[in-house]
């Protein structure tokens, strides 16, 4: 039989299967199938796409030219709004699924969409070690332009699709943030269109109010239309020392002491369980032993979070050399750990090798497939959430994770949070040790209930002088949001740029409570 007969045969009793078994069934407990037949391989479509029109946006070096007349676009489209009466919210054209956020953004059907298609690397400044970049350049576009010029961003996000106006407007993080802060504090400047059709640059000197309300507003004071980002000398390789910890305490103990040495590029923790995680620390260099390069972000490759775990269960301290660009997008592969649950032998030998180069499938797709059966599951059985909390209250953190949701690996990565204005700001008057703590995937505590428990999460987080990233469920009622947040330069500038009509306030946006 000829491989075409023999192709033709597989998919008939495959879409024979699927109607005996309905294509729902097949989506929630199947799902597999779905994303390795479909969604793996328009995934690849999608990314070569992207790479092409980024290489001839580049060669023809077309994105500064086109850069000015795009944003008059977006002022003429919010001038439009306003001639029409200003009767309703706006927000960005860009449809809900494409976002890396698992929430669905619902406002999109009655706001007026205002398109904006900025996606480009418009400039590197090597004299002032800043590059300069439209809203929906990906992590993984920027390290990609940066990297062969012999530049990174002190902060790099992990997976590759986060975009940077979502990193500004929300936030982001990455095991450098013990030195940078969150990827916000590493943005010199800011454009935006504002609700009048105005285009306005912010700055610590300059309008500076709003350069410090923009993070954590979810668009909510304006469109971000360009953002300007320091850069640093990349090198060739991360050296990574990895070392299991046994014991809660010593855990803490343990990665307090190394988030605290600035001699160390990069600091995050994988938690296996209540006793055991292995903390990772890692420094830059250009010189590696070539018996000890693990170039881990190559499609044959074991999952990251996997491969650490083997020192775990060998109990072993070990050194390895990473390529840079490899460390940065270390868990794009697996989604951090969730693709797991999706291609439960995504990490076996035989698939890596055969179909590894395909992974991982585009989460915007994964979201526009999922269909409401899907969505009510993950939402009911299913937890990614990423909760700041001060460093002193790690060990104390831990436990009410585990006892609230017993998800693990949890995910720890340090940052330093300064006592800059605006939403997010140590209690103090200094700036402060945080952590974020990041729990994706089911809970294995009994009678989980999702509401119930992730509010008893978020009352314990308020109550450290914490704060939950605001891409994942948020059940806080308006007076618990703005008891976690401080809303008093946001709520200012709101009243002082007329915003009330133009945009829903950030919690009418993002939480739950307000969304039904």
């Amino acid at each position: 039989m000829s491989p075409v007969w023999s192709l033709g045969a597989g998919l008939l009793l495959l879409l024979l299967w699927v109607r005996h078994r309905g294509l729902e069934a097949v989506l929630v407990h199947h799902r597999w199938v779905f994303v390795c037949l479909f969604l793996l391989p328009l995934s690849i479509l999608f990314d070569v796409y992207y790479q092409l029109r980024a290489w001839a946006v580049w060669r023809l070096h077309s994105a500064p030219r086109q850069h000015a007349q795009r944003v008059r676009h977006i002022q003429a489209q919010v001038r439009e709004w306003r001639n029409e009466g200003s009767k309703r919210y706006m927000c960005t054209g860009r449809p809900g699924w494409l976002t890396v956020s698992l929430r669905v953004g619902k406002y999109k059907k009655i706001h007026k969409n205002i398109m904006i298609n900025l996606m480009d690397v418009l400039e590197v400044d090597s004299e002032r070690q800043v590059v300069r970049v439209e809203p929906l350049v990906t992590m993984g576009q920027l390290t990609a332009h940066l990297n062969p010029m012999g530049w990174t961003i002190p902060v790099v996000p992990e997976l590759d699709d986060l975009t940077v106006g979502g990193l500004i407007m929300g936030t982001g993080i990455e095991s450098s943030s013990h030195i940078y802060g969150l990827f916000q504090h590493t943005c010199v400047a800011y454009e935006l269109v504002l609700a009048d059709g105005s285009l306005v640059r912010c700055s610590p000197t300059e309008n500076s109010d709003l350069f410090y309300a923009v993070p954590w507003s979810c668009g909510t004071l304006g469109f971000l239309v360009a953002a300007e980002i320091k850069m640093i000398p990349a090198k060739k390789y991360i050296k990574i020392h990895y070392e299991p910890v046994r014991g809660l305490q010593k855990i803490c103990e343990k990665f307090t002491e190394e988030s605290k040495k600035k001699e160390n590029s990069f600091v995050e923790g994988l938690v296996y369980s209540l006793e055991e995680a292995v903390i990772m620390t890692g420094v830059l260099t250009d010189e590696a032993e070539q018996s000890k390069i693990n170039r881990i972000g190559n499609y044959y490759k074991p999952w990251f979070f996997k491969h650490v775990e083997k020192y775990l269960k060998a109990d072993r301290t070990g050194i390895e050399y990473i390529p840079s660009r490899h460390y940065y997008h270390r868990h794009t592969r697996s989604i951090f750990w969730e693709l797991q649950d999706i291609i439960p032998f995504g990490n076996n030998p035989v698939f890596r090798y055969l179909f590894g180069w395909m992974v991982p499938p585009k989460i915007s797709l994964l979201k526009l497939t999922q269909g409401e059966a899907i969505r009510k599951l993950y939402e009911q059985h299913h937890v990614v959430q990423d909760m700041l909390v001060p460093m002193k209250s790690l060990e104390k953190s831990i436990q009410t994770f585990h006892v609230d949701l017993n998800v693990y690996p949890l995910w720890l990565c340090p940052f330093i949070l300064p006592n800059n204005p605006g939403m997010v700001h140590p209690k103090g008057d200094e700036a402060e040790l945080y952590v974020d703590i990041g729990a994706y995937g089911e809970p294995k505590r009994k009678q989980f209930e999702a509401r119930a428990s992730m509010r008893q999460m978020e009352k314990f987080v308020r109550s450290v002088h914490g704060f939950q990233m605001l891409y994942a469920d948020c059940y806080m009622t308006r007076e618990e949001f703005w008891d976690m947040f401080d809303g008093s330069l946001y709520h200012k500038l709101r009243e002082q740029m007329n915003c009330k009509d133009a945009f829903p306030e950030v919690y009418d946006k993002i939480c739950k409570a307000a969304r039904h």
